[in-house]
């Protein structure tokens, strides 16, 4: 598979989702290689203990991969571990960035970018 690790490491904090029965913790898999599929992720990530989910947003419209991902894990210790050991790391052509997600924010989300004056045509 051909994975390269570099030594020198950093990362971000950021808060854990529970799913109401047991801990789990999301992580946020930043600047990936489009060939990254869920199986290459989960194979990474169980190094560091068990996997929960993997999940690899696409484009709604292309299809397309969108070079990042989620992983979720059941233990903090070794969610950190792989954080503290991943996050700069050189896989697959490129610098991941690997962090505790962020929460989805409430409300927000896409849709904008509507138009002025009934879409840009010409009244009158």
């Amino acid at each position: 598979m051909g994975i390269i690790f570099s030594s020198t490491l950093r990362f971000l904090e950021l808060p854990l989702v529970s799913n109401g029965l047991e801990r789990i913790v999301t992580i946020y898999v930043g600047n990936l290689s489009f060939q990254a599929t869920e199986e290459d992720l989960r194979e990474v990530f169980a190094e560091y203990g068990k996997v929960s989910r993997v999940s690899l947003p696409t484009d709604r419209e292309t299809g397309r991969k969108r070079g990042f991902a989620f992983v979720e894990m059941e233990d903090d210790a070794q969610e950190q571990k792989a954080i503290d050991e991943l996050d700069g790391a050189e896989w697959l052509g490129r610098e991941i960035r690997v962090n505790k997600a962020k929460p989805r924010e409430e409300g927000g989300g896409g849709g904008g970018g509507g138009r002025r004056n009934g879409g840009g045509y010409p009244r009158g």
